[in-house]
């Protein structure tokens, strides 16, 4: 009895098992929740990621000369391109359950091009905003090229198959603490909406659990939204804000957003709407280095949505093939004009966790909401007019997911082990602080710290060493690569041993499950 007792008591005290899968997870990515179900999942992840499809034009499209009605008009084009991108990228890219949005990468770019005095020459705002959406149009269609090349011809291929625990865990950790700016800092600007649609999710998706009620973790996000929203038209109404200041009512008003009365009852975005792009050689560059910053933070992305999916380790020729389908989605953002690149949503990748369901029929059913309120554009633009503290805080718990499925990946490494401790701090230290003084330098310089007499050089480096998750890539994974990797002990400590099966799509039956082609297209293009 002794014995037996003294062996109950040191399991109690052995780690955790290692999980290829994520266990827990109601839904896996083959799977599929009943249809009234998957409806109102869908419809929840296209109203999560309305948030950056409304915060990117919104940013760009003042810049460039264009008011409320252009604003609308890109708007629907950004939903119906990431409908269309995000049904691609889960029928022939990764197959994982991701929703392809628009990427903040390719603000900095956007910007340079929409302020560039070659457009001060055109008096007439609206043609001022046509003439830079070509030029950004161009850009961005060449940018795709570069990351179809990337993707297609193997080269993310090599990078995936050097790619272990250790590195990943500060790429996946920063894709979701990077964007820490479009969190609190947004909800602050109204504390009064952000604040009780933060605590009611909390709420909702965390202490309802124990009541046996899946209703309400799964459809947080809907009851907080639609909960604060009444609460914010109702202070709205009632004059709460008719004598605050101008920033204060953008932010906190439920009728200040001038979509729903810009936005067409019904309206198709098609290719060239505005013209035919421009193409530029220092554009096309900036617009490149947002595009291998895309890359990465997809990168993240989709190893954080493979968890959430309980989908085994991704591939390295599925990660490639899906870099390669995420060129197609920015060669598609490039000829209707989105104004941005594609890039795997943090949010959507946030919300899988959540909800526990990584289902990707889901996804796809999101996807048809997409097209079907980007073509009828006032109910859409209703829904676009949720204000942004409400947003901020929904993204304050999705991106913390993405965060710590990153920190998740911890449980492959060697923690014991004086190498990894200091590549994964220094990893992460550096990139957070790195970006955090390209950025304080560009709002109090108005160019970053790279300020040469070529304007597209500068924009390289900015862009890239903003991306938090870019920037703790390239320390990762160099030093990875560098420190002792002479020692076949610290190669095991980095965990790269168990994901050495994953290597070739081949090598384990559970990597057919999740990323083979449909209709036995992979038989034919097994590395593609």
């Amino acid at each position: 009895m002794a014995g037996g007792g003294g062996a109950q008591k040191v399991d109690e005290f052995q780690p955790h098992p290692i999980k290829d899968q994520l266990p827990g997870v109601d839904f896996c990515v083959t799977s599929s929740p009943p249809w009234p179900e998957a409806i109102l999942l869908g419809f929840q992840h296209f109203l999560v990621m309305l948030g950056t499809t409304v915060i990117i034009p919104t940013i760009l499209v003042p810049l460039m000369g264009g008011g409320d009605v252009e604003k609308a008009e890109v708007i629907e084009t950004l939903l119906f391109v990431a409908g269309i991108n995000t049904l691609l990228q889960t029928v022939f890219g990764t197959r994982l359950p991701v929703v392809m949005g628009g990427s903040y990468a390719f603000i900095i770019p956007a910007v340079s091009i929409a302020l560039s005095r070659r457009f001060s020459v055109y008096i007439d705002p609206h043609q001022r905003f046509k003439q830079s959406m070509r030029a950004i149009q161009g850009a961005v269609i060449v940018a795709s090229f570069f990351q179809m090349i990337l993707g297609f011809l193997g080269f993310v291929r090599i990078f995936g198959r050097f790619l272990s625990p250790l590195s990943a865990v500060p790429l996946v950790t920063l894709t979701g603490l990077g964007f820490f700016v479009f969190g609190f800092p947004q909800l602050a600007n109204c504390v009064e909406v952000g604040l009780p649609a933060l605590i009611i999710l909390v709420f909702l998706s965390q202490y309802t659990m124990k009541l046996k009620l899946p209703i309400f973790h799964r459809f947080a996000v809907l009851f907080s939204v639609a909960i604060v929203w009444v609460y914010a038209e109702i202070l709205t109404a009632a004059g709460a804000y008719d004598k605050r200041s101008p920033i204060t009512q953008r932010s906190c008003r439920t009728d200040r957003s001038g979509l729903v009365s810009s936005a067409r009852w019904i309206r198709v975005p098609y290719p060239f709407q505005w013209g035919r792009p421009d193409f530029n050689a220092g554009d096309a560059f900036s617009m490149m280095a947002a595009a291998f910053v895309a890359i990465v933070e997809s990168t993240g992305t989709f190893i954080a949505a493979s968890r959430y999916g309980s989908a085994t380790p991704l591939p390295p020729s599925v990660l490639s093939r899906g870099i390669g389908w995420q060129g197609i989605n920015t060669f598609l953002d490039g000829i209707f004009g989105t104004l941005t690149g594609s890039t795997a949503s943090v949010e959507n990748a946030g919300l899988l966790g959540l909800t526990h369901i990584g289902s990707r029929r889901v996804i796809q059913i999101s996807a048809g909401f997409m097209l079907f309120f980007s073509v009828l554009g006032k109910f859409g633009a209703v829904l676009a007019s949720i204000p942004l503290p409400i947003v901020a805080a929904l993204f304050c718990v999705l991106y913390a997911y993405v965060a710590s499925a990153g920190l998740g990946l911890l449980q492959f490494c060697n923690l014991n082990s004086y190498r990894s401790k200091f590549i994964v701090g220094f990893a992460l230290f550096m990139g957070l602080s790195v970006p955090q003084y390209f950025n304080e330098y560009l709002a109090t310089s108005g160019h970053g710290p790279v300020h040469t007499g070529s304007t597209w050089f500068n924009n390289i480096v900015q862009v890239i060493f903003s991306s938090p998750a870019t920037v703790a890539i390239i320390i990762a994974f160099f030093l990875d690569l560098t420190v002792s990797r002479q020692h076949s002990a610290t190669r095991r400590d980095s965990g790269r041993h168990w994901w050495a099966k994953f290597r070739n799509f081949d090598s384990d039956t559970r990597s057919e499950e999740f990323y083979s082609l449909p209709y036995n297209l992979n038989r034919h293009f097994p590395s593609v």
